[in-house]
């Protein structure tokens, strides 16, 4: 019994494993933030969803290494580090990047 609750539980691991890898298909390497509108910033924070923690604002032009992508709730949310300052990583929408 423990073995196949073991099973599944890993399966089910490796699947959600394998979906996240798949949705960030193409969005590995370097995008630069734009789009934000005029005095504003896209936010960066502590996890995927409006409902984290913001770390800081990124302007447009920032440059960011994409790290992985996930949708949530409606939008597709990647998994950033900072191109000057790589220690520092979070989660931005998909919506304000684009590949350079």
């Amino acid at each position: 019994m423990r073995g196949t609750i073991f099973k599944v539980l890993a399966a089910g691991l490796l699947t959600g494993v394998l979906t996240a890898c798949s949705a960030s298909g193409g969005w590995n390497g370097r995008h630069e933030v734009y789009g934000v509108e005029e005095g504003d910033m896209l936010k960066l924070r502590g996890g995927p969803g409006t409902g984290f923690d913001i770390y800081t604002g990124l302007p447009n032009g920032t440059v960011v290494q994409v790290h992985e992508c996930t949708p949530t709730g409606g939008t597709s949310w990647c998994e950033v580090s900072l191109e000057r300052a790589r220690g520092l990583r979070g989660w931005v929408s998909e919506a304000y990047l684009r590949e350079l």
